[in-house]
């Protein structure tokens, strides 16, 4: 799904991006350009990345002692 139609940002770029290291809006805005143009992404931009850091949170191994 496309989240950014101005930059052609979808859903999947934000996912990839959060496992390359992405962890806030404007890791997003700099590595991909989200919300750059006209900012009506922004808000489901940040929903995106956060299911994205939830996820790749609950994929993180903890150490127990």
């Amino acid at each position: 799904m496309y989240v950014c139609i101005c930059n052609a940002i979808t859903e999947s770029d934000i996912n990839n991006a959060v496992k390359d290291g992405a962890n806030c809006m404007h890791h997003l805005e700099t590595k991909l350009g989200v919300s750059n143009q006209c900012g009506s992404c922004r808000c489901d931009a940040a929903s995106c990345l956060d299911r994205a850091l939830e996820k790749e949170m609950g994929s993180v191994d903890l150490v127990t002692f």
